[in-house]
């Protein structure tokens, strides 16, 4: 595949179980636990997809995500949450378009599946 993740989480053994998993399924990874460190060294057109926490301190995910649109725009974003609804329904109130989001607890298979769409365009008939 080699496809490039970025993954962005304050929570160290977060971001281990998703680079993990990533890696064993031909991903490439990066890693940040600190929002303002990630988004200092984000540069457009490297990453294909970024795994984005919402809570962080510092700069939580939806101000991230803005500044990273701003940079890329082309760049696909799925946020991860401990939430059920409630960040959802932030995210939607505040604009955000396609609103794609993984819980934390998901299983990696079921990652592998949600992201998959986000980065392999759909064949044209």
């Amino acid at each position: 595949m080699n496809k490039r993740v970025l993954i962005i989480d304050d929570e160290p053994d977060i971001i281990l179980k998703l680079r993990m998993a990533l890696e064993l399924n031909g991903f490439r990874t990066d890693s940040y636990s600190d929002s303002i460190l990630a988004y200092k060294n984000f540069r457009a057109g490297v990453y294909d997809l970024v795994l984005l926490d919402i809570k962080m301190p510092n700069v939580d995910g939806f101000q991230l995500y803005q500044k990273i649109k701003r940079t890329d725009s082309r760049v696909k974003i799925c946020f991860l949450t401990a939430s059920e609804f409630y960040d959802e329904e932030i995210g939607k109130e505040q604009g955000f378009d396609g609103f794609n989001e993984v819980r934390k607890t998901i299983e990696i298979a079921c990652l592998i599946d949600r992201i998959r769409p986000l980065l392999i365009p759909p064949l044209l008939p």
